[in-house]
């Protein structure tokens, strides 16, 4: 009997239990929608379609060099001529994201050239702190902030964490840290896609000449950028993207895809700013001038061959005009801080007249050798040159950069050793020697 009561009881529990799973099947909906991982690839996911999300990323870039210091270099009134030094070059942490179905947020915090002459304790600065609303999606979207949507040229505003050579072309940056914050300007953009014809325009209110390191307000013969509160800036660049599509997510262009993309750009761009520049004439009277600059460019980047090998080119033709007679000096990372020598127009460290009133040509070249070349790893030589014809200058500046990355892990992790060889001019404008840099540098980025 006792048998029997147990032998129902188990049946009516199991039917029970089959009746609840048929009715919890029925509840469920016949196609589910795929669930994103809370956090992967760099990315915390704000829904679960993974639509919005914010994204983390993080660059370092170390050097040591050797080189050669231009004639009159001291170093806390001590005199160098060539010496050894380290420094972190760049650090970067960026946070960005698609936070709704059409806005998008971007922010970046860092570092730049410390060195141990760099004032300590400095802590990060802003280098871009941007809101953007997309109007049309791909084709229009505007934005607002401190960033780099600037004009003239593909590497104006490069992605330093993949740039082919040991550095960007400088010179590109024709403000930088004069009138805006390394590049970064305070400004109102638009930008987007037109079917191959990728364009951005913006207009940004120069940051004032008076906070720019070195600044002088004494007013020459020769053109400055002027103290007067600065009237708008102007800014565009457009190029047209024949082959493969890149993303224009943020306003910074890849420098090589190291093959994984097969592209082929050719751009043109413009900076114009009316009465930006100042100087006296002959009778003493001070003129007010336009700075305008226009540049054209063309980007190949492709992989050849079929084991791993590409091609990287981009040349670039620049016309600035920054007022009769201007020169400006370019010293990254400089390892130095005074001069005793006041004839000599590079200034101190490996300071060269990378800026200036004039035509640039600009031609950088690289091949990545086969994957695996060396275990798992490869290498991609490069060549660079930036040769100018500047009106301060009585002989064109040539300014050389060669070198090899070891590929250690894509752009990951690699290794970059490289020479320049620069240019060393006098107060007159006459070329009197060249000197040399050996670099080594080692960057992470995630």
């Amino acid at each position: 009997m006792k048998s029997l009561k147990y032998s129902l009881a188990f049946c009516g529990l199991t039917a029970l239990f089959s009746l609840q799973k048929i009715q919890a099947q029925e509840q469920q909906p016949t196609e589910e929608k795929p669930k994103h991982e809370f956090w992967h690839d760099k990315k915390l996911y704000l829904n679960e379609d993974g639509s919005n999300y914010l994204k983390f990323a993080m660059l370092s870039q170390v050097w040591i060099r050797n080189q050669e210091y231009n004639p009159g270099t001291t170093i806390f009134d001590s005199p160098k001529t060539a010496g050894t030094d380290i420094g972190i070059r760049r650090f970067r942490i960026q946070m960005y994201g698609q936070v709704a179905d059409r806005v998008f947020i971007y922010g970046q915090i860092g570092q730049n050239n410390f060195n141990n002459v760099s004032d300590r304790k400095q802590g990060f600065f802003i280098h871009d702190a941007l809101g953007e609303y997309a109007i049309d999606k791909g084709k229009l979207s505007l934005g607002a902030g401190l960033s780099s949507w600037t004009g003239l040229s593909r590497f104006s505003a490069s992605s330093v964490g993949s740039i082919m050579g040991v550095d960007i072309p400088l010179f590109l940056e024709s403000t930088n840290d004069v009138t805006d914050q390394f590049v970064r300007k305070l400004s109102f953009y638009a930008k987007g896609k037109l079917g191959k014809l990728d364009y951005r325009v913006a207009f940004a209110q120069p940051l004032a000449i008076q906070k720019s390191s070195g600044y002088v307000a004494a007013i020459s013969e020769r053109s400055n950028f002027s103290p007067k509160p600065p009237q708008m800036q102007y800014n565009a660049y457009f190029q047209y993207q024949f082959k493969d599509q890149e993303s224009n997510l943020t306003p910074y262009a890849t420098g090589s895809y190291l093959g994984k993309k097969k592209v082929l750009n050719v751009g043109a761009g413009i900076v114009y700013q009316q009465d930006a520049m100042w100087h006296r004439n002959a009778v003493n009277d001070t003129i007010y001038t336009d700075m305008l600059h226009l540049a054209v460019d063309v980007f190949y980047d492709a992989p050849i061959g079929s084991r791993g090998e590409a091609i990287s080119f981009y040349g670039n033709f620049t016309h600035y005009d920054f007022g009769t007679n201007y020169i400006r000096n370019a010293a990254p990372m400089n390892p130095a801080n005074g001069n005793s020598d006041p004839t000599v127009l590079n200034g101190s460290g490996n300071g060269f007249p990378a800026y200036g009133t004039g035509n640039v040509l600009y031609a950088q070249l690289g091949y990545k050798l086969k994957d695996n070349l060396i275990g798992t790893t490869t290498l991609m030589p490069y060549v660079a040159i930036q040769h100018a014809h500047y009106e301060r200058l009585n002989k064109d500046m040539s300014f050389y950069d060669i070198g090899v990355n070891w590929l250690l892990s894509g752009q990951t992790s690699k290794f970059t050793i490289s020479y320049q060889n620069r240019p060393i001019y006098n107060t007159s404008g006459n070329l009197t020697d060249h000197k040399g840099a050996f670099i080594a540098q080692y960057q992470v980025s995630i």
